[in-house]
Order: structure tokens, then C-alpha cells, then sequence
């Protein structure tokens, strides 16, 4: 095996079986997905206390109209306020004084409380006030049955999205999922890229500062070590990679089992025939196991994966040598910082781009940021699911992967330099002798 070669096994076996590796491996994606749903289901369930909310209305016509909810009880108050504040043995949580006509003078109503007002009841007391509001303002009008007019007009609509494939078929597919799934393979291939190219960075220096690399690169040199190091560690990244796909896999099928066990792969393809025939009309439209089905079938998982390694791939080899380079370079880990800010910056600037251009993967931010290489592995991960010109796809992989061996290629001529130097703090001047030096 070459030298390259041993480095790259130490490098990935020696991260692989670390205790590390194996729990965020496993436990991220649930983790991951716990982190999402479980405070959702938590904020979801209600509490067992009903908050009181006196209505003080010294208009005489308001207090009635209030409805009670699940968490809130109105109750119509007389007296003022501060006769209620008073009342040491009061239940009363809140209280809504309203003093003059509303729709005149809307500044008219006040919720008072001696605790901080939740969220949850300050929009619930708006939503009651405009519907009252509202009905007071059309029966104004006394145009007979207007609430029902409106009732009636008030229509809601979400028009099915469907592709033509090259060969004639026709796909569901949904604009929101592909929006979703860009965003999340942006922010993987940002936190992917950031994570492994420091894991890189605080390698080299712990080796130079242990002074280990004095014995290494009298065996091999120290560009052979850099590359083995960049390919190692960014092997063990495709190796957690690969893992979280599968156990998401597990997790997606193991979900639509569980939410539509009921309805039976046969049954689900009936369903997608019948989509394709546009015979949506037969489709229950209340089936989860139905919608998830859509929802999966909407996404071009394969081009989207091969996508996201060459990216990653591409993105990591240029980012993990220019942080080997600045590793090389200082002697401590806070010399770092000048080096490392405008990496961080580009970095910053790409995951934003991203997320901008998730309504508008065409327009001229993602367009051009497409081709530059710092920013393009980010960019690409959201315009991909909207089925790009080829031409752009691989024009952007051939500058990415070009820029790429360009900065090992200059990292290199740092890395071996820099390797071996101590004391000083090298300025970005001796840096870029340390490129030109020939020897």
C-alpha cells in the first residue's frame, strides 16, 4: 500500500472507531428528528388550567360576545379595574378593559394582567374582537344575509402540481417539499463542509504542536500527509453520510408504516396510476399514508444524492486544504482567527445565498453564484430539485472540482513549509513567499 494510502487508512480508522463517531452516528437522526417533532407534539397538548379573563366593558355592548375557549373562560365584569386588583382572593388571570366604540376608536381596548400575557391569549383576544368587529361592520351595511354571502365566497385554493417526465409519464410533485428538501440538503452540505474542514484544520496543529509531525514527514512527505489526511477525513464524512441515509430511510418507512399501515403497497400504486390518469377526484383526500407516498415520490431522491457527494466531495477538498494550509500555518489555535474569518465569511454568505434563492432558484443570485466555487456547493443544493440545464450542473462541478485541486495544490506548497515552522506568527506576506518558494 503507498504511503498515501496508510495515511488515509490511520486517518479513518482511528475517527471511525471513536466512542464520538459511533453515538452521533446513530443518535443524530433521531435526535435530529426528536429535536423537531417533540416540541411540536409538547406544545400541542393543553394544560388542565382554564385562565379567567374579565371583560370590563363600559360600552354595554361587548362582554356578551365573547366566546370560551378550551384555556380561556370571558367573564363579564362590572365595577372597574382597580376594585378587581384589589380583591385578594380574585381568580381572575387577565383583564380586558374596553372604554369607548371600537370600531371608532380601536386603541379603546387594553389587556391588563400583573404576569406577562402569553402569546397564545393575546392572539385569541384578537381573533374574538375582529370577529365581533367584523360582524358589527357588515351588519352596518344591512344588506340581508352578508355574512353568509361572504361565508360563501370565501374560497380556498391549492392547485395540484404535476411534471412531465421525458418519456410522456406525469409525477405529482410538490413545490413546497422540493423547497424544503433544497433548504435541508443546504444547511447539511454547510454544517458537512464546516464541520470535517476544522475537523482537518485542528488535526494538523494538534500534530505540530505535539510535535509528532517531526517524526511523520521523515517518513513521508508532507504533501502525501496533507492529502491523506483531506482524503481520510473526508471519507469518514461519506462514511456518516452514507449511515444517516440509511437509518432515515429506516425512519421515513418505519413512519409511513406506522401512520398508514392500513393501506397496502398495491393499493398505493392503484393510487398512483389513478393520479396519472388524472383521476385525482377517487383519491381519498384525507389519507396520510397517501400523502406521505406523494410527498416522497415528488423528490428525485437518486440525482439528488449523487448530487449532494460530488458537492460535498468537491466542497470539502477545497475548503478541508486551504484549512490544512492555515493548521500548518499557526502555532496556536487563537492565531487562527485572521485566517479563518474570511473562510468563515464565505461560508456565512454561501448558507444565506441559499436560503434566498429557495423562492427563486433561477433568479440572478443563485444564477451566479452557481460558478463561485466557494459558494457553489451550497447554492447548487437548492436549485438541483428544480431540474436545472445539465449544462449548468456540470459546468458548475468542473469549476468547483478545477478551483478545488488548485487550492490542494497551493496548500501544499503551504502545508510543507509551515509544517515545520515555529516561533512567529506568519504574516500573509511570508505565506505567499512560502507559495512561490521552489525549493
Amino acid at each position: 500500500m503507498s504511503k498515501v494510502g496508510l495515511i488515509v487508512k490511520r486517518e479513518y480508522i482511528q475517527r471511525v472507531s471513536k466512542k464520538s463517531f459511533l453515538l452521533l452516528t446513530f443518535l443524530a437522526p433521531i435526535m435530529f428528528a426528536a429535536l423537531i417533532f417533540v416540541p411540536l407534539w409538547l406544545s400541542s397538548i393543553k394544560g388542565d388550567e382554564v385562565k379567567k379573563v374579565a371583560v370590563l366593558d363600559n360600552v354595554g355592548k361587548y362582554a356578551p360576545l365573547f366566546k370560551d375557549t378550551e384555556d380561556i373562560q370571558f367573564v363579564p365584569a362590572t365595577g372597574d379595574m382597580e376594585s378587581y386588583r384589589a380583591d385578594k382572593d380574585r381568580e381572575i388571570y387577565a383583564f380586558l378593559s374596553i372604554s369607548a366604540d371600537l370600531l371608532e376608536h380601536p386603541e379603546a381596548a387594553i389587556l391588563y394582567s400583573e404576569k406577562q400575557i402569553p402569546m397564545s391569549m393575546k392572539k385569541e383576544v384578537n381573533n374574538q374582537i375582529e370577529h365581533i368587529l367584523r360582524d358589527e361592520k357588515m351588519a352596518s351595511f344591512h344588506i340581508p344575509n352578508l355574512k353568509e354571502i361572504i361565508a360563501e365566497s370565501d374560497i380556498s385554493f391549492d392547485i395540484r402540481t404535476v411534471k412531465w417526465e421525458a418519456d410522456g409519464s406525469q409525477n405529482a410533485t410538490s413545490a413546497e417539499v422540493i423547497s424544503i428538501a433544497g433548504f435541508l440538503l443546504t444547511f447539511l452540505i454547510y454544517i458537512f463542509i464546516t464541520s470535517y474542514g476544522s475537523m482537518v484544520m485542528q488535526g494538523v496543529m494538534e500534530e505540530k504542536t505535539n510535535r509528532i509531525i517531526e517524526l511523520i514527514v521523515s517518513s513521508v512527505k508532507p504533501f502525501q500527509l496533507m492529502i491523506g489526511k483531506v482524503i481520510g477525513i473526508g471519507m469518514v464524512g461519506l462514511t456518516q453520510f452514507f449511515l444517516w441515509g440509511i437509518l432515515t430511510f429506516v425512519l421515513v418507512t418505519g413512519t409511513l408504516f406506522i401512520l398508514g399501515g392500513d393501506t397496502s403497497t398495491a393499493e398505493l400504486m392503484q393510487v398512483s396510476s389513478a393520479m396519472d390518469a388524472n383521476a385525482m377526484a377517487a383519491v381519498p383526500s384525507d389519507s396520510t399514508a397517501l400523502k406521505l407516498h406523494e410527498i416522497v415520490a415528488s423528490i428525485p431522491i437518486a440525482s439528488l444524492a449523487i448530487n449532494f457527494i460530488l458537492y460535498f466531495v468537491g466542497g470539502y477538498l477545497l475548503y478541508a486544504s486551504l484549512f490544512a494550509a492555515i493548521g500548518s500555518a499557526v502555532n496556536q489555535p487563537e492565531d487562527s482567527s485572521q485566517f479563518m474569518t474570511p473562510m468563515m465569511l464565505l461560508m456565512v454568505f454561501a448558507l444565506y445565498a441559499g436560503i434566498y434563492s429557495v423562492d427563486n432558484p433561477d433568479g440572478p443570485l443563485a444564477f451566479w453564484c452557481s460558478w463561485i466555487p466557494f459558494v457553489s456547493p451550497i447554492v447548487m443544493m437548492v436549485r438541483l430539485p428544480y431540474d436545472i440545464p445539465m449544462w449548468q450542473n456540470l459546468l458548475s462541478l468542473v469549476i468547483l472540482y478545477g478551483t478545488a485541486f488548485a487550492c490542494i495544490w497551493v496548500s501544499g506548497k503551504i502545508y510543507r513549509i509551515g509544517i515545520l515552522m515555529y516561533g512567529k506568527k506568519p504574516g500573509v506576506m511570508e505565506i505567499l513567499r512560502w507559495i512561490r518558494f521552489r525549493g
